[in-house]
Parts: structure tokens; C-alpha cells; sequence
């Protein structure tokens, strides 16, 4: 996937930032550590980009970003420390470099943590998910009543008890 200025620029124009599109100034440092954090979130909530270069306050003006020259290296890094791919593109906007983190969606089933939280946003801030929201992903892995395979041969109490499950 290749991203575009005029992407970039799209981005930048919409009214909020979502749980699936984060911008950062990141001009000239972004720790490690929150650039995991952010990933593991984005990628709980189905995924998204985080972009780096870009104020995160409405006119968003374009800022430029020096960190992580090497994207490869960074890819590489992130996927030794969450145990997911994300991709990593720099952009040459006309108005300075942008760096962006193409984060996948969860697998049906699965919640990724960093440091033992499972980690969503609330607001502008990172919190970890509460208990019910695990569970409830949790339980996507497992068969549903629809999926277990029908009798041949069922009587109507069967069938009644059946519909009970």
C-alpha cells in the first residue's frame, strides 16, 4: 500500500481523530514504548494508521517528522515486540516528511496487549479494556450454537431443547 500527500491531506481535513486514525507531531523524538502502546490499541479496534508529522489539534498543520529514518527497521522491531505486523511508510509531503503505521485489525478472537494491558482509547487517552470487552472478545473465537451440526434425526422435544442452548 502506498500513501499519498494528497491521502495525507485528506486525513488531515477530517473533523476528529477516530480510534482508527491518530496524529502526532513526533517532530524530533517519539518513544518506542508509546508508539507500542498506540499500536496495540489501534490494532484491538479494528485497526487503522497512526501518523507521525502532523499536529493532532485542529488545523492539524503539517509539522514534518525526523523520527524512525529507518522504517524497515522499525517494522521489523515492532513485530519482534507485539507479535504483529505493522507496515511502515514515510511519505515526502510538499510540506515535510510524514511517517506512517499501517496497523492491522485483530484476529476474530484475539486482544493483543503491551505490558500485560489490553489496551483501547477513551477519549485522548489509552486505557486498559475492562473485563466484559475481553470476554466479549474472547468468546468471538467460539463456536456459536448456529455453527454445531443438526441431528438427523430429532424429535420436537429435541428440537425444543435445542432452541434452548
Amino acid at each position: 500500500m502506498s500513501i499519498t500527500p494528497e491521502q495525507i491531506d485528506l486525513w488531515r481535513s477530517s473533523a476528529s481523530e477516530t480510534q482508527n486514525l491518530e496524529f502526532k507531531d513526533a517532530k524530533h523524538q517519539y518513544g518506542t514504548k508509546k508508539l507500542c502502546r498506540y499500536c496495540v490499541a489501534i490494532v484491538n479496534e479494528g485497526g487503522g494508521h497512526l501518523v507521525l508529522g502532523v499536529a493532532d489539534k485542529l488545523p492539524r498543520p503539517m509539522v514534518g517528522s525526523e523520527v524512525f529514518p529507518d522504517t524497515q527497521d522499525i517494522a521489523e522491531k515492532l513485530l519482534q515486540w507485539l507479535d504483529f505486523r505493522v507496515d511502515v511508510e514515510a511519505i515526502a509531503h510538499p510540506d515535510g516528511r510524514v511517517v506512517v503505521f499501517i496497523i492491522p485489525g485483530r484476529p476474530r478472537g484475539t486482544a493483543y496487549h503491551y505490558d500485560g494491558a489490553y489496551l483501547m482509547h477513551s477519549g485522548e487517552e489509552l486505557v486498559p479494556m475492562r473485563e466484559d470487552q475481553l470476554r466479549r472478545i474472547f468468546a468471538e473465537g467460539q463456536a456459536d450454537w448456529l455453527e454445531f451440526p443438526t441431528p438427523k434425526v430429532a424429535s420436537a422435544q429435541d428440537m425444543v431443547q435445542l432452541l434452548d442452548m
